[in-house]
């Protein structure tokens, strides 16, 4: 029997949550639960909301969508915190199309 890749897709870790809380901790194996509990502690956003963000990324700030993920992941506070995730790309993004960004960001923030 040969195994086959169904599919693959780059989720945020707000998105990873909500898939391990909805399986219910009682469900998952030990590397499930480790990594619900790496999710748990380091989310920043709700899951719903960085749906919506990564949307946004992609789509009004053209950002790739890898980056738009790790920027979700990680939430940065200020542009140039913002522009470390951005400085691999080939393309060079005006300041105020960042502060946007960054002011995007900080209106989803779930404050822990």
């Amino acid at each position: 029997m040969s195994k086959r890749e169904i599919g693959e897709s780059r989720l945020t870790l707000p998105q990873v949550k909500k898939i391990l809380g909805d399986i219910g901790e009682e469900n998952l194996d030990q590397f499930q639960r480790r990594t619900l509990d790496y999710v748990n502690k380091f989310s920043k956003v709700d899951p719903d909301k960085a749906e919506e963000l990564l949307q946004t990324l992609v789509k009004e700030y053209e950002i790739d969508e890898a980056e738009a993920v790790q920027i979700i992941n990680c939430m940065p506070e200020t542009v140039d915190e913002l522009r470390v995730f951005l400085a691999g790309g080939r393309k060079i993004i005006e300041t105020a199309k960042l502060q946007a960004i960054v002011a995007l960001l900080n209106e989803n923030r779930t404050l822990k």
